[in-house]
């Protein structure tokens, strides 16, 4: 794999030239082209980069989109992060970024040529978006298919290029839906090379998901299994063996893991103090903050970030 699986160097030092008032990772909203319909947008690094100007976040910062974004790079090379992972793209290499990780372009968009796709959440149907959300939780996000697959997703990716650019060619609604199909077969297709073990996984079903957008909601207010089941009507028992069927780990487990990821997030990417963090992430006093980062760990949150700076 083409990446190094460590905290990014130099993340850390980028938060802090933002300054003091540098207290929020910098949150990306999707916003369609002005005349086109809203849901994809198909982009190469050159568009992206410009885009992110435009918003005063160039792309060598850290930011938040809040959509997907696919990198299909065609040729050259291509140096980013999300979420404290470091990766090298070369030509053949996909990356999928999902809407809250933090991303991140150390070198800008360089030389490379890709294809970038761009669209909401809300964007692909809801038979799409029942197979591929789990993937969310994948740990890869780099996937370099075989020659054979390779050859069928530029195909189709060239297909929705071509789509995409024809904007008068079909009648609005069948336009959408020709895009909307092709990027699903896409995304189903990219979920697979990803992770080829989930279709044997039977999956933690409504409750799980529920329980997921209860927890991206509430954790900065209650890490608590049983708040998050009585406010959705379920068992802890219920919620924790859905969980450990979408993900092999318990309710408890997935709590800590999200409080833990923005608990970093906020570290590397924020010139907020530990204290300031640990009010965000719903912990009533500093030291149980520090104690709980110690233990998932082995640093307290200041040696975490000092490791990130050097």
């Amino acid at each position: 794999m083409k990446e190094n699986g460590q905290p990014t160097a130099g993340l850390g030092a980028a938060s802090v030239a933002a300054g003091p008032a540098a207290s929020a990772i910098p949150a990306v909203a999707y916003r369609p082209t002005p005349g086109r319909p809203p849901g994809l947008e198909v982009l190469d690094l050159p568009e992206l980069a410009a885009r992110a100007l435009e918003r005063g976040r160039p792309l060598t910062g850290p930011g938040r989109p809040a959509f997907h974004l696919i990198i299909a790079v065609r040729d050259g090379g291509l140096r980013c992060s999300v979420d404290f992972t470091a990766y090298e793209l070369g030509p053949g290499d996909w990356l999928w970024v999902w809407p809250g990780q933090v991303l991140q372009f150390p070198g800008g968009p360089g030389e490379c040529r890709a294809t970038v796709l761009v669209f909401p959440t809300g964007f692909p149907s809801a038979a799409t978006d029942a197979l591929i959300r789990d993937a969310e939780y994948v740990p890869y996000r780099l996937v370099t298919p075989a020659p054979a697959r390779q050859t069928a997703l530029l195909g189709l990716l060239d297909a929705l290029v071509e789509e995409h650019a024809d904007l008068g060619g079909l009648a609005l609604e069948a336009y959408i839906e020709t895009l909307r199909d092709l990027l699903s077969v896409i995304l189903i297709r990219l979920v697979h090379l990803a992770d080829p073990r989930r279709q044997t996984r039977a999956g933690g079903g409504k409750p799980f998901h529920r329980f997921r957008q209860a927890v991206e909601e509430g954790f900065g207010r209650t890490h608590r299994v049983e708040d998050y089941a009585a406010e959705l009507g379920y068992s802890p028992r219920t919620l924790t063996r859905a969980t450990r069927a979408a993900l092999g780990c318990g309710a408890k487990r997935y709590i800590d893991d999200r409080v833990l990821l923005e608990a970093k997030r906020l570290l590397i990417h924020t010139s907020l103090t530990p204290t300031a963090i640990s009010v965000r992430i719903g912990f009533a006093y500093p030291t149980v903050f520090s104690a709980f980062f110690r233990q998932h760990t082995g640093m307290t949150p200041t040696e975490f970030r000092c490791l990130t700076q050097t």
